[in-house]
């Protein structure tokens, strides 16, 4: 089981933690009176405008001793028609054959510079959410995705995230 000790509370916590976006930050951008009617938003999927196409999936870190990775739930937006391949994929028992798509990323991730619209490719997967694999370029979050992290940093991730501090 994996555990780690909170930087902020320095209790110990076992289990992966994970966190995710509700909507794409596009989405948030227009005036909240406005997104029943601009913005069609469910689970997995988010129109906006008729015109802005978004998909959400899993951008995966590996963590230096762990079996399983970490995981930032995020948003990545979509040409037209790689949407509308991608979901007309989401009832299909298998999908992963139908390729991947280049989008951008729609999220600011905290304790990282500027994350949003980081080149992506959405990769299509069976039975779960698809994989988000970033450009590999320099930037902080495109070096963890490649190289891993370790555990304080997952530590470091929670602190912020739970008691909304951290070391960075």
């Amino acid at each position: 089981m994996f555990r780690f000790k909170c930087t902020c509370c320095d209790e110990w916590h076992e289990g992966m933690p994970g966190y995710s976006a509700d909507a794409p930050l596009y989405f948030y951008s227009i005036p909240a009176d406005e997104r029943e009617r601009r913005c069609a938003l469910d689970a997995d999927t988010c129109i906006v405008d008729d015109e802005h196409y978004f998909a959400r999936g899993c951008l995966e870190i590996p963590v230096h001793g762990a079996s399983e990775p970490f995981i930032w739930g995020v948003w990545v937006s979509l040409s037209q028609s790689s949407f509308a391949t991608f979901k007309s994929s989401l009832d299909l028992a298998t999908r992963a054959h139908l390729g991947s798509f280049f989008g951008w990323l729609s999220a600011e991730l905290p304790l990282y510079p500027r994350t949003e619209n980081l080149r992506t490719r959405l990769h299509l997967r069976d039975g779960i959410r698809p994989y988000i694999e970033l450009e590999p370029t320099d930037h902080p979050l495109a070096v963890e995705q490649r190289n891993g992290m370790s555990v304080d940093r997952v530590a470091e991730i929670y602190a912020y995230c739970e008691h909304g501090q951290g070391s960075a």
